[in-house]
């Protein structure tokens, strides 16, 4: 029964009228319709392969793959050998992250995931998922990029967790809607482009008193905002959507979103499980530091 409120006839697609009862169908969620599903648990059977460092992650180099990645290369930078680490990649267009190992370690089927099989408390492995968890057990454990003065630590946990709601948004609403939406819907793009520039005013008011999110100490909050919007900031993410939402005219967004750039070890996180782009930037996986001068896939398609 349709809505009165809401004539059919300017519905998108013109007609449409939500059933009582919502029911999946094969070829739901555009571009991801391949392997979007409305129930959790393994698809397949695939066993979790496991290296030689104590901490194995699984992932791929998306913003969210790319906050762990970048923290793991800037712990190592910072001196603290035991962060090396075994990084594989888990194919998301593929369905990997609904292998049977996978699930076992995110039952969520969502990159990033992390075992550590080397506690602090020397017990068994420990299982970590969601990228603000991943990145603050590591920074406990490491004791670096997490402030221990308080109000510092509390700064840098706001940043942090603002990331983790706000960049929704810019994902799932904007970026998909933009980009990979079967079809472009006014609606839909006015309304999460009105709320990214929302957030990106957010950054840029806080950034101009403060060189970095928590202040003057370079935290975790930066390598899991950076990502995000310094990609976008940086045109590129959707298709260039930097040019439709403005972003230079954010300049404090641009000057930090820059300066973490230039970073040695955010340059290595963010080719890490990279499957997209110049090949001499992708590093399907990394086993060895020493995998970003060898391993490069320019270097294994000339081999």
């Amino acid at each position: 029964m349709s809505d009165p409120k809401f004539p059919p006839e300017k519905n998108l697609p013109a007609g449409y009228v939500p059933p009582k009862v919502w029911t999946w169908e094969p070829g739901n969620g555009g571009a991801f319709a391949s392997i979007n599903r409305p129930t959790a648990g393994a698809q397949t059977e695939k066993e979790r392969p496991v290296g030689k460092h104590p901490l194995q992650l699984y992932s791929l180099a998306t913003p969210n793959g790319q906050k762990v990645t970048i923290l793991l290369e800037e712990l190592l930078a910072a001196g603290h050998s035991g962060a090396e680490y075994d990084a594989w990649l888990i194919n998301i267009g593929k369905g990997d992250q609904f292998g049977s190992g996978f699930v076992e370690v995110n039952p969520n089927s969502k990159i990033p995931a992390l075992m550590d099989h080397a506690p602090k408390d020397g017990g068994k492995p420990i299982r970590l998922f969601e990228s603000a968890s991943i990145m603050t057990y590591l920074a406990e454990k490491f004791g670096a990029f997490l402030p221990t003065d308080l109000r510092a630590r509390a700064e840098t946990f706001n940043w942090l967790f603002w990331q983790m709601g706000s960049a929704p948004f810019l994902g799932g609403g904007f970026g998909h809607f933009y980009s990979y939406a079967p079809m472009k819907i006014q609606y839909a793009i006015d309304r999460y482009a009105m709320e990214v520039k929302r957030q990106l005013d957010v950054l840029d008011r806080h950034l101009a008193d403060n060189e970095f999110m928590a202040g003057s100490e370079y935290t975790i909050a930066d390598m899991a905002i950076w990502p995000w919007y310094g990609r976008i900031a940086l045109h590129g993410a959707y298709d260039d959507a930097g040019t439709f939402l403005s972003v230079d005219d954010y300049k404090n967004v641009q000057r930090w979103t820059k300066q973490i750039a230039a970073r040695p070890a955010v340059k290595r996180g963010v080719m890490v499980n990279k499957t997209s782009g110049d090949p001499s930037e992708q590093l399907h996986e990394r086993h060895d530091a020493s995998d970003f001068d060898t391993k490069t896939q320019d270097k294994i398609g000339k081999a």
